[in-house]
């Protein structure tokens, strides 16, 4: 497998337990979606992947909501980090 989300986690978690919360989820996805997006610029053609990175894009994009709702200076912290542009 070419995706190792170990040190992902190992960046992002809180505490040392922490392997889901949704800071973490959302670096993960992040990940991800960018492995996914380079893989797509050779494979144009793969739409069954490209269907999963849609559903891992709408699953960060609710899980920024959540972020956004119960620690905004949490949320604006990890935008920052992962530089997205929400």
């Amino acid at each position: 497998m070419a995706f190792d989300k170990a040190p992902t986690i190992e960046k992002y978690r809180t505490h040392e337990q922490d392997t889901g919360s949704a800071r973490v989820q959302v670096a993960v996805l992040t990940d991800r979606i960018n492995y996914l997006t380079n893989h797509f610029r050779s494979h144009h053609k793969d739409h069954h992947s490209r269907r999963g990175l849609l559903k891992m894009v709408g699953k960060r994009r609710r899980l920024l909501d959540y972020l956004k709702r119960t620690n905004l200076e949490g949320y604006r912290a990890l935008v920052q980090e992962l530089g997205l542009r929400y």
